[in-house]
């Protein structure tokens, strides 16, 4: 089949996708998540899905996991791995808002990864619209956390992906137009500074700060990157008065390694930096790991199936090894045929710039549907 004599709509996907954006979902705010995972619901099931909502845990939002009928309904199928969640606090719309100017459209998430999501279910759509069932049946998946590591759904996601034969995961498409084949190994590390407080107006030689603590622990932690293992802390925590010498300085580091074994030696490295004491100090704990995903034979012959799609199409899709984590860490890890950046082109992704190459819907949605109407 011809897909692209699909009859994808740029405004009407244009339309669909706005109320996605404007419902504002960072991830720690619970409640605006479960607002989009409501719009997505309503959207899937009027198309005719049959939906399942699973309950948050760790003070996360809901998952949404949505099944399309099917004549081999309950046999192992695609899954179409995604996430609501953005990094955008509420208000950043004021900032970004949706906004179109030429080939380009702006908002926060759209990116990463609304636009994507939104183009598989119009993938799905436009298949069912033109009466053809797919060899495989088809399950989506959409999880609140990924932007902090998918600590509360990563077992909800090898659960779903271990009794399907294929993931697809429409996150941001590579700067090239390319595909994601394989990601990096990232960890992720809670720091604490501990100090001795005092009245800052006295004399703060008597106490410790814990925030000079951690400022000398950030050069030191950010100074063992190598070409094989980086480091950098993003997140820093402390003190609420000026005139107070802080007792606690809590941050965030992150580590990413191309290889297993040098992102392990990294994590020796960050653990070794604990202070003997558990009063004092400084004080390390590693928190949620995404492994190292390297292509095996069935992932790699999945990419040249999508390739060949593609080349009908019009365009490239070349397979690269990616840093930056996504929810394929996991699947890939597992063995499952897993192709990931499905999703939208664009730029800026993570800042006030974050935007879309508006034709990339219609050129991304064609592929998506081109895989789910031939993998079998």
């Amino acid at each position: 089949m011809d897909f692209n004599q699909l009859p994808f709509d740029e405004e009407q996907m244009l339309a669909g996708l706005r109320p996605w954006i404007e419902c504002e979902s960072p991830t720690f705010d619970a409640a605006a998540v479960n607002r989009m995972m409501d719009l997505a619901a309503y959207d899937l099931i009027a198309m005719g899905a049959r939906v399942e909502r699973i309950a948050g845990r760790m003070g996360f939002a809901d998952s949404i996991r949505a099944q399309f009928p099917h004549t081999n309904a309950g046999q192992p199928g695609i899954l179409i791995s995604g996430h609501m969640d953005t990094v955008h606090p509420l208000g950043t719309l004021d900032k970004l808002p949706f906004k179109r100017e030429s080939n380009k459209c702006w908002g926060p998430g759209i990116q990463d990864m609304k636009g994507g999501n939104y183009l598989s279910l119009e993938a799905i759509r436009q298949l069912t619209q033109s009466g053809i069932e797919t060899p495989l049946p088809i399950t989506v998946l959409f999880t609140p956390d990924e932007e902090v590591g998918t600590p509360s759904t990563r077992e909800l996601i090898e659960a779903t992906a271990r009794v399907n034969k294929y993931v697809l995961v429409p996150e941001p498409a590579c700067a090239d137009g390319g595909v994601t084949w394989g990601r990096y190994a990232i960890a992720r590390f809670n720091l604490d500074a501990i100090g001795v407080p005092i009245h800052a107006g006295v004399d703060p030689r008597l106490g410790k700060s814990a925030i000079r603590e951690m400022a000398k622990r950030i050069l030191e932690i950010e100074e063992m990157t190598s070409d094989d293992c980086t480091f950098s802390v993003g997140v820093v925590h402390a003190g609420q008065w000026v005139n107070c010498v802080a007792d606690l300085c809590t941050a965030e580091a992150l580590s990413m390694a191309k290889r297993q074994q040098d992102l392990d030696a990294g994590v020796r490295k960050m653990l070794a930096l604990n202070s003997p004491s558990p009063d004092a100090g400084f004080h390390v704990t590693r928190g949620v790991t995404r492994p190292v995903w390297e292509p095996n034979e069935q992932t790699k012959a999945l990419h040249k199936h999508a390739a060949a799609i593609a080349t009908d199409l019009g365009f490239d899709i070349p397979p690269a090894m990616s840093g930056g984590g996504s929810d394929g860490n996991f699947t890939g890890a597992m063995g499952i045929p897993t192709l990931d950046s499905l999703g939208v082109r664009g730029a800026g992704l993570h800042t006030l710039t974050e935007h879309i190459e508006i034709d990339s819907l219609i050129e991304r949605g064609k592929l998506m549907a081109g895989l789910l109407a031939t993998l079998s």
